[in-house]
């Protein structure tokens, strides 16, 4: 028989009871490309406050439409830069206006002049990539050993591509295993009928480890959005399809891949979850989901809608029950999940060999 955890008021007690490694408090390793904005979100000569894990970051749009990222706050007086003004190539402070460049560096303090100017502030590693703007939270002199992730099939003319995501209230831990355990597909039974989820097999390395899935109908017809995704209606019950699903965790990173019998790509989805506050208990997920087109593409373009509806009700669905999950955790004050599936297994260790403790 397995054990049965203590109530939360006898853990709180025995500081014995709380297992090592509790997942739910490994930070996300800051060493990696992370995105913290669209590109559509940072306006030409402005600013745009975001955080990563905690840290205020502001993100500078400057006259020539070139995107930096520095601390947001003033060496000065600590207020945020993001309330200031970009002059030219160069973000003003809106206290005593301190003048800083891209590398942080000030540049000017208006009633000191420039011969005795004080230190600066931090900068991060900031590039912009198809539509996002991604930053280097970590130690900078890493970044000509880490690429910026590849994004899926986002500049492939054969695909369409949908960028979602929004702020949602859990470890970024959660949804890592959300996405990779297909098990729960019983959770989508209203929307996509009642599928069975079948392993293939499991492969991991270095730091990666996946997935592939296939896929039983059971009961219930097939959803317009799902068929937008294969082009062709798929309707028989009790029938094991032939296509097959990939999801892989390359961390931070994850991606799904469903390919056809003959191959055929037909989905291809980036995601990544940017951890916001101190304890990184909400996480941004930023998302590229593309598409390939059908053999008529209009038809794909029309369609778009109704897939755009029926993936957010997928994903709201996701929301609410990896919410549900960090509330338990919270109330229970330790992590207790009784895990079983062996890749969910694997996963939770990479997230923890390639994460920072939270007390370590």
């Amino acid at each position: 028989m397995h054990a049965v955890p203590p109530l939360a008021s006898d853990r709180l007690k025995d500081v014995t009871a709380v297992p090592l490694h509790d997942l739910r408090r490994v930070d996300i390793h800051p060493n990696h490309w992370y995105p913290l904005a669209w590109s559509h979100e940072v306006k030409r000569g402005k600013t745009h406050a975001v955080t990563f894990a905690g840290d205020p970051i502001v993100l500078v749009r400057t006259e020539s439409d070139t995107v930096f990222a520095l601390e947001d706050r003033c060496a000065h007086r600590q207020v945020p830069l993001h309330k200031g003004v970009v002059d030219g190539e160069s973000i003003r402070c809106c206290y005593h206006g301190w003048t800083y460049d891209c590398s942080g560096r000030c540049i000017d303090v208006p009633y000191l002049g420039r011969e005795r100017l004080p230190n600066g502030v931090r900068s991060y590693p900031c590039r912009e990539h198809h539509g996002l703007i991604f930053v280097f939270p970590g130690d900078a002199s890493l970044v000509e050993q880490s690429p910026l992730p590849e994004l899926g099939s986002v500049d492939d003319p054969a695909f369409r591509t949908r960028r979602f995501g929004r702020e949602v209230a859990c470890h970024y831990s959660f949804m890592h295993e959300n996405l990779m355990d297909m098990n729960h597909q019983f959770l989508h039974r209203k929307q996509m009928g009642q599928m069975k989820a079948r392993s293939l097999g499991r492969r991991k390395g270095d730091g990666w480890v996946e997935v592939d899935y296939t896929f039983t109908r059971e009961s219930g017809k097939q959803p317009v959005g799902e068929a937008l995704v294969f082009g062709e209606r798929r309707d028989g019950p009790k029938k094991e399809a032939s296509d097959v699903m990939t999801i892989r965790t390359g961390y931070p990173y994850q991606t799904l891949k469903i390919r056809t019998a003959d191959d055929t790509m037909v989905m291809n989805l980036w995601i990544v979850y940017v951890p916001l506050d101190r304890r990184q208990r909400t996480n941004r997920t930023f998302g590229l989901l593309s598409i390939k087109r059908p053999k008529f593409g209009v038809l794909l373009d029309v369609a778009w809608p109704l897939l755009v509806w029926f993936t957010e009700r997928i994903f709201k669905e996701d929301r609410e029950i990896v919410e549900s999950e960090q509330r338990a955790h919270d109330a229970q004050g330790a992590d207790w999940n009784h895990e079983v599936f062996p890749v969910i297994n694997d996963l939770r260790d990479l997230l923890r060999e390639n994460g920072i403790p939270a007390n370590g």
